[in-house]
């Protein structure tokens, strides 16, 4: 049997017939660059991640560094960000000119460590950056009140938690915006690149739409110096077609996380992803631990079964931050860690006779 890290082609194939029409209708209207189609998205994107606004934009790292603009976050500043993330996350801090500020991550749930937070900030930092890691809330509530006794900022990075919440409430409604990510692979992903910022602020909302377009309120008149952020009319359609399907394919992820614990709660040699109390995990990802990762993806796929890394690097450990003087030992936790995690195949597309084969496989490394 092969069982696939991530079956796009199935997903598509899913709901062709909705896809083809909604391209072939901006082919008609010749709507490439923002416009209708994106406008449409951004309305029905914003209700559904219950904010008052959203502004599409082309990536998820677009929608970082667009809101740190718009924030005024800038030379001089300091953003604290966890380290635990993927690379985009503090790059659009350095984008913004500022420094990002590295946080390690608490052992049980991935996401950064409320309790080193207050510690890491100084008469320098501006925001926090709340990162949503694989579906699972960061401590959200927590962090807020953090934020607001320090006087900062937060931003959620949403990337990778699409209608996940905690305690009932959406991530991406606790900070002063909310910034997502629809890259291909995401619960909610483009046929290519797309992210967006949600706010309920009138005015950053203003700013945020100004900045995707060159700071233009009206063509040829320019406010602001900005960047040519904005989201093509096909993602738009694309991603408003999917949007309508986001509940029932999450619901399915759900599902298929019991499904894992279920066939592999009688292999106590993996650590098996834990849903924080209050959280409701949307399972972007599948991940599990073990320190025999190496030899078990080797393993996995000679059986068919394919995997992912994230992150196999910390990001205080890139060489771009190299000067930054961080060495291995800095942050234990994220280090270890990025040695040991191991992403299953895990997509709404994905069935049980697949789950109990890679889970047996799992086993049978093991034995």
């Amino acid at each position: 049997m092969k069982v696939n890290f991530l079956d796009l082609k199935s997903q598509y194939h899913s709901i062709k017939d909705e896809i083809d029409g909604a391209i072939q209708e901006v082919l008609e209207r010749s709507a490439f660059a923002a416009g209708p189609f994106v406008k449409a998205f951004e309305e029905h994107f914003a209700e559904k991640q219950g904010r008052k606004f959203c502004v599409g934009v082309s990536s998820g790292t677009a929608a970082l560094h667009i809101a740190m603009m718009a924030l005024d976050i800038k030379a001089g500043d300091e953003v604290i960000v966890p380290v635990n993330t993927f690379f985009a996350t503090p790059e659009a801090v350095s984008l913004s000119g500022a420094k990002p500020v590295f946080i390690d991550c608490e052992p049980e749930y991935y996401n950064v460590d409320i309790n080193l937070i207050e510690p890491a900030i100084t008469p320098k930092t501006r925001a926090i950056v709340a990162v949503n890691l694989y579906g699972q809330p960061a401590q959200l509530e927590k962090i807020r009140e953090i934020a607001e006794k320090h006087r900062l900022l937060l931003i959620e990075d949403c990337a990778q938690s699409h209608l996940a919440t905690l305690n009932g409430r959406l991530t991406g409604t606790f900070g002063v915006c909310g910034c997502f990510s629809f890259y291909p692979g995401k619960n909610l992903g483009a046929y290519g690149e797309g992210g967006a910022v949600t706010m309920d602020d009138e005015n950053l909302y203003k700013k945020v739409m100004m900045l995707r377009d060159h700071g233009s309120p009206q063509k040829y008149i320019h406010e602001l110096i900005g960047h040519n952020y904005r989201m093509e009319g096909i993602q738009g359609a694309i991603l408003d077609v999917k949007l309508k399907h986001l509940p029932a394919w999450t619901e399915t992820r759900r599902k298929n996380a019991d499904l894992y614990r279920k066939y592999l709660a009688d292999c106590p040699q993996i650590v098996l992803p834990e849903e924080m109390p209050g959280a409701r995990h949307v399972y972007h990802l599948f991940i599990i631990r073990t320190p025999k990762r190496e030899e078990m993806i080797k393993y996995l796929q000679e059986q068919g079964i394919y995997t992912g890394i994230h992150y196999p690097i910390p990001c205080h450990l890139q060489k771009a931050y190299e000067s930054f003087g961080h060495k291995r030992g800095d942050f234990a936790i994220s280090e270890k860690y990025a040695d040991e995690i191991l992403s299953l195949p895990m997509s709404e597309q994905l069935k049980e006779d697949e789950i109990i084969y890679t889970s047996e496989k799992i086993k049978a490394f093991f034995a």
